[in-house]
């Protein structure tokens, strides 16, 4: 599998960039904050069939909120590419005062301004799923079919923050759908969160976990009635900070860097009191190969050993289960794969700055395609996401447009069959 330069030519002279942003405007304009994704799903699901998809399947993973996949023929039967992505975003509170008085004043608007396309969702990852379609609708124009099925999955509830979602509910349904043989296996996946059109091959892995400390509160005259929650807390986030120097002193990983814990919240105190309970939320990064597991026994076993009152108790709870129970697994694939070569050339030979391979500074659900499924992904997309989750989210257009021809040249090109 290699890149045809004379594809490249045809390509960039077939794209009609004007189309290829009204797609992407109608997508910032279709509201899908977590919960809400139907709408768009349904846009999607309108996209495919137009653009020649076989089995458009509108699948309800929770009751009205569904996922949409499409499967898009290519001249063999026995290679698939599988390209997926998340149809819901985060809110957009703060959106609307942040740029009020401004052509930027709607968070769905999807206003050009400075060469960028602002709005919700445009990078987190919008512009990813519209760079498929339209890389798809690209190959039509300039009369190319590819050699590979495209198999199109958009699926909701990767975004968390919402009440009663965030569970990568999506993707479960849509993976049990291929475990079941409703789907079949794909032979590689491109999962499109944004990465400026570099590649991911790696990704870190998390856990959240709130650790709820009790004591006894006590009438702040009598202290020595009580047992001083907050103090044990004191000695509990030495203990985790240790931890965390622990973890960071190890070797690096090279695409992922350093593990770490960071204490992102104390919740305590007590009214004139003392305090009889306190709350510490942390999140742990893993790197690739280390087990979830471990990391949860070795965390406890650091907290458990804090010095602190012995007539204090201490519970550990993890509210963000994704594929695993206490959180979300860390992925590795080969930079060596021909997918993800070929992925790499397609992107250089539209972006020469861009195409390196790089790791995830997010977790989102390549694992499970990757640790459950057995199927290589990668992460490419234009976007950036340092803009992404916040009020600046926005995509330079010509970044969308390269990716578009990028990943064109890639679906023209993959063929797992080939010598």
């Amino acid at each position: 599998m290699t890149i045809d330069p004379d594809v490249i030519t045809r390509l960039k002279t077939a794209l009609d960039a004007d189309a290829a942003l009204d797609l992407l405007r109608r997508a910032v304009g279709t509201p899908s904050v977590t919960g809400t994704e139907a709408a768009f799903a349904s846009l999607l699901a309108g996209e495919l069939t137009a653009l020649g998809c076989e089995d458009v399947v509108l699948k309800e993973f929770a009751p009205g909120r569904p996922n949409v996949r499409g499967l898009l023929r290519g001249e063999g039967k026995a290679s698939r590419l599988l390209v997926t992505g998340h149809t819901d975003t985060v809110h957009v509170r703060g959106w609307e005062e942040r740029w009020a008085g401004t052509e930027r004043e709607s968070p769905f608007g999807g206003a050009i301004v400075d060469g960028s396309i602002w709005g919700r969702g445009t990078g987190d990852l919008k512009a990813g799923i519209c760079t498929t379609i339209a890389a798809a609708k690209l190959l039509a124009s300039a009369g190319i079919t590819p050699p590979s099925a495209i198999q199109f999955a958009f699926i909701g509830d990767e975004e968390s923050g919402e009440p009663d979602t965030g569970v990568s509910a999506g993707i479960k349904a849509f993976v049990a759908e291929i475990e079941a043989g409703a789907v079949a296996r794909p032979d590689f996946a491109v999962y499109v969160e944004p990465t400026r059109l570099n590649i991911y091959a790696a990704q870190m892995g998390f856990l959240i976990c709130d650790i709820t400390i009790t004591g006894r509160s006590a009438y702040f005259g009598v202290p020595e009635l009580g047992v001083d929650a907050l103090k044990a807390t004191h000695g509990i986030l030495s203990a985790l900070w240790a931890h965390s120097a622990v973890l960071e002193a190890r070797a690096p990983h090279a695409l992922v860097g350093h593990p770490f814990v960071l204490v992102t919240g104390l919740e305590g105190g007590g009214y004139i009191a003392v305090p009889g309970e306190c709350r510490v939320s942390l999140i742990l990064k893993l790197m690739p190969g280390e087990n979830l597991d471990t990391a949860v026994r070795d965390l406890e076993s650091a907290v458990r050993g804090a010095r602190v009152d012995p007539e204090i108790s201490i519970a550990f709870a993890y509210p963000a289960g994704r594929d695993h129970a206490v959180g979300g697994t860390p992925t590795e694939v080969s930079q060596q794969l021909p997918g993800v070569t070929l992925l790499r050339q397609a992107v250089q030979a539209v972006r020469p700055d861009r195409g390196a391979i790089e790791g995830a500074p997010y977790w989102s659900e390549a694992p499970f395609l990757v640790n459950r499924l057995d199927v290589p992904t990668v992460y490419c997309a234009p976007g950036d996401i340092r803009n992404c989750h916040t009020l600046e989210e926005h995509v330079v257009v010509q970044e969308y447009l390269d990716g578009i021809v990028a990943m064109a040249a890639f679906f023209a090109s993959f063929d797992t069959t080939a010598s």
